[in-house]
């Protein structure tokens, strides 16, 4: 993970996120710790960033687009998704 993406962790708490072997124990230990994942930090553990094709609008086809997680109890669920280029909106799961 991303050192940036630990920025306000305790020590203890950043050996026990690197000492995870997974990004769904990444989540089980924020909620366990009581940590507020951002968005940024919940893309990087759900695996969001780590998208092989693009994504297209369904609408336009575009893959220009701004995304916010939908997310439960720390959890990482989906994502809505708002096209930049038609405005269309849709939701795409985890």
């Amino acid at each position: 993970m991303k050192e940036e993406l630990l920025r306000g962790l305790s020590e203890e708490q950043i050996a026990k996120v690197k000492a995870c072997s997974s990004p769904e124990e990444v989540l089980k230990l924020a909620k366990e710790e009581g940590i507020e994942l951002s968005e940024d930090q919940l893309e990087a553990v759900s695996g969001g960033a780590c998208t092989k094709d693009p994504i297209q609008c369904p609408a336009c086809g575009s893959t220009e687009y701004n995304k916010r997680a939908r997310a439960f109890a720390h959890r990482v669920y989906g994502y809505y998704l708002t096209c930049k280029s038609c405005g269309h909106q849709w939701e795409v799961g985890v």
